[in-house]
């Protein structure tokens, strides 16, 4: 029960259904993506990132100074359901403004031509 109650817990926040969401959607993403689309500091968004972390249901890993996030592939049984039902809820009819917000972001990224995020 603990580990369902971690996992539920993880969900819990909307910020992090947000992050859920945008991966679901988009795949792989770096810290500084959640950053600009939800708002968030750097600091927030890792520490919402961590909590998906150690509840199993994202990995990451580090490419020069960032950070890139995904939904973990190798999900348990009850993970595997929860991120089949989440793919469900999150719908883009649901999130299409979190989805629109994350286009604009990546059009402002690319005319920035930095293939990693902006350094400030």
């Amino acid at each position: 029960m603990r580990d369902l109650s971690t996992i539920f817990k993880a969900l819990s926040d909307e910020t992090r259904l947000q992050m859920m969401a945008l991966l679901l959607h988009e795949g792989e993403l770096c810290v500084c993506d959640f950053m600009d689309v939800l708002g968030i500091s750097q600091s927030k968004a890792s520490r919402h990132l961590r909590y998906l972390a150690n509840a199993g249901l994202v990995v990451d890993r580090r490419e020069q100074v960032w950070v890139y996030y995904q939904i973990n592939s190798a999900l348990d049984p009850e993970r595997e359901r929860i991120i089949e039902a989440l793919t469900e809820l999150l719908r883009r009819e649901r999130a299409a403004a979190l989805f629109d917000a994350f286009e604009r972001w990546k059009e402002r990224k690319a005319k920035s031509g930095t293939a990693g995020c902006a350094q400030e």
